[in-house]
């Protein structure tokens, strides 16, 4: 099945901005991608510097979805979407650097909703969101979206 913004903003209730085009196909990424101030990792990739805490809960993603980050000064949303069963979510991570916010398993293609950037999908694996950071020099921080 082919998913556009407008099926997925249909599907979950989420609005997105008039300027985005409804039919759009989200496109599914099986790697690394960012959506705004978040980047979205495969577990695999920072297996050595994130792992789960030994107290771990996963909660399945409702049919709304879960918001992972709102943007700076409470902006918009980075919501993450999917059919019911196939994904479920976590915060009790442990992230050398961080920055991760939590971590995901999906079974099937999920979906980051924005009302700025659109959607993004994700193949079915185990990933890491985390915040983004941007080096000026020796400094640091956080991206803000």
């Amino acid at each position: 099945m082919t998913v556009t913004l407008a099926t997925l903003t249909q599907q979950t209730g989420l609005a997105v901005l008039d300027h985005l085009e409804q039919s759009v196909r989200i496109t599914v990424v099986d790697g690394l991608h960012a959506q705004g101030d978040l980047i979205v990792i495969p577990h695999s990739v920072v297996a050595a510097s994130v792992a789960l805490l030994s107290d771990l809960h996963w909660q399945p993603i409702p049919p709304e979805g879960v918001e992972l980050l709102r943007g700076a000064a409470g902006g918009n949303p980075h919501t993450l979407v999917a059919d019911p069963g196939t994904c479920r979510w976590t915060t009790r991570v442990s992230d050398a650097d961080g920055l991760a916010i939590g971590m995901f398993e999906a079974s099937a293609a999920v979906y980051l909703l924005h009302p700025e950037h659109g959607g993004t999908g994700c193949a079915p694996g185990t990933y890491v969101v985390r915040r983004q950071r941007e080096h000026e020099g020796r400094r640091s921080r956080l991206v803000a979206d």
